[in-house]
């Protein structure tokens, strides 16, 4: 080889390890930079803040504030001031955990295409916050605030900015309805239900809801009247098809006349601990022409319409904001008549303030007396002491599958009559009738109530078949 041509490659080794050490130096010197911090990198008064606005995914919301916060778009749209303050709140004591200064190449943080852009204005003092790449090792975001730095930061800001209008949409506020005083409902149920402790109505101490349907009192079951209302709290009103319904929109969606209206007075406390009376009202339709369609279904197979999906929509008061409704909560909802919210129970009262059953069964009458000693009452049938846990788990077993006003014209299976400490009921008449192989019928003071499962039926006889054979 020639001796000008090594040289020329000798020159070509050395210059490429000359620039190989000084990038390593640079890029030692670029990480050198990168130093913990426990630096405050912004600090932005909450109320000082006069705009906000974030793109994040080629989309961009924009607020401003005039005494209140406005959508930039449409002044209609029902801002919720506290989620603008929840994410206005991030920017009062904005802090940092890394700071990598001189940055060169804002692209391997990700910031020179940000996954979001958040700016901010008081007036005085315009900012940009920009968000990168999300450090895995780190678990921290990279973001740009200006200033020439590279920041990474232990409260993420996408947390706050990765949502849409909806996220920002001031919903109506349902309360947790605790403690209500009357429940009233329009519409396909027309019926009113007061809560009334010692009600002269209650089969029990838990009987504190009484319903007044056509001019009469009847109690009702607690548990499934706390259920109704803790469907109507537990409703999740999110999923706006607007938030400025007009009278034509109402009438689209069926709530200019709703199916249902329930109207529920309560209080609640308040900062000071004082009860404070308030109403709330609930609007409910299912979708007008699909209401329809369903009636005239319904008469041809009702089988097929209880699994249907069902489009519904809700509103609240007065409200400009209308919400679609899941299948299942509509279903809820509208499940409020008087036969949804009464005792499935036969026997609705308490076993424990029986003091005689009489038993007719066969043709045969049988006599269970109790004597009482403090909170304890002991059965007896004639002089024989009785457990009588299986007969009363059997009469507590008597519900109803479903609710009925026919007349029994089958033979009478067994006929109860209880004695109790009850003022308002001290004594009760059950007679239970042979209806087909599945059911039997239940009438209760002499008026027939509900169907309930031939083999519950069948368990009571037996039981008392325990004792009186032996």
């Amino acid at each position: 080889m020639k001796r000008s041509k090594k040289i020329y490659i000798l020159a070509a080794v050395l210059l490429f390890a000359c620039l190989s050490t000084f990038a390593l130096n640079r890029y030692q010197e670029h990480v050198e930079k990168i130093k913990e911090t426990d630096q405050v990198i912004l600090e932005i008064p909450s109320d000082s803040v006069k705009s906000l606005s974030w793109e994040y995914k080629s989309k961009t919301l924009a607020f401003h504030k005039d005494e209140k916060w406005f959508y930039d778009e449409d002044e209609a749209f029902p801002v919720d001031e506290e989620k603008i303050n929840d994410r206005l709140n991030l920017f009062k004591e904005f802090g940092a955990s890394f700071i990598i200064e001189e940055v060169e190449d804002y692209g391997q943080y990700g910031l020179d295409d940000p996954v979001c852009t958040i700016n901010l204005s008081t007036g005085d003092r315009s900012y940009e916050i920009k968000l990168g790449d999300y450090s895995k090792m780190d678990l921290q975001r990279y973001v740009s605030i200006g200033d020439g730095n590279v920041y990474l930061v232990k409260k993420d800001p996408l947390n706050f900015f990765d949502g849409d209008l909806r996220d920002m949409i001031d919903n109506d506020k349902i309360p947790s309805l605790d403690e209500v005083t009357e429940i009233q409902f329009a519409g396909r149920e027309t019926y009113n239900i007061l809560y009334e402790e010692d009600s002269p109505r209650a089969y029990s101490d838990d009987d504190v809801y009484i319903a007044n349907i056509n001019g009469k009192n009847l109690p009702l079951d607690k548990s499934r009247v706390d259920k109704y209302l803790r469907n109507i709290s537990n409703l999740n009103l999110t999923d706006y098809v607007t938030y400025k319904a007009s009278d034509e929109d109402l009438k689209s969606y069926g709530l200019d006349s709703p199916e249902l209206t329930v109207t529920v007075k309560y209080t609640e406390k308040d900062e000071k601990n004082k009860e404070i009376a308030d109403t709330f009202v609930l609007n409910i339709s299912r979708d007008p022409k699909e209401r329809k369609d369903a009636e005239k279904a319904s008469k041809k197979d009702s089988k097929n319409t209880e699994k249907e999906e069902i489009t519904a929509y809700a509103r609240v008061g007065q409200s400009q904001i209308v919400y679609k409704l899941e299948t299942d909560d509509y279903r809820e909802l509208m499940a409020a008549s008087y036969d949804s919210l009464r005792h499935l129970e036969v026997f609705p009262a308490d076993f424990a303030d029986i003091k005689q059953i009489d038993i007719r069964l066969e043709g045969n009458d049988y006599i269970i007396t109790s004597q009482k000693k403090g909170n304890d009452r002991t059965y007896y049938y004639k002089t024989e002491k009785l457990d009588i846990t299986d007969f009363q788990k059997a009469m507590e077993n008597l519900k109803a599958d479903s609710f009925t006003d026919e007349s029994p014209g089958e033979i009478e299976e067994i006929s109860l009559t209880v004695y109790l400490d009850n003022k308002n009921y001290p004594k009760l008449k059950i007679q239970l009738y042979r209806y087909d192989g599945i059911h039997c019928l239940a009438v209760v003071d002499r008026e027939p109530v509900s169907l309930v499962k031939r083999s519950d039926v069948v368990a009571l006889i037996e039981a008392v078949h325990a004792f009186v054979l032996k």
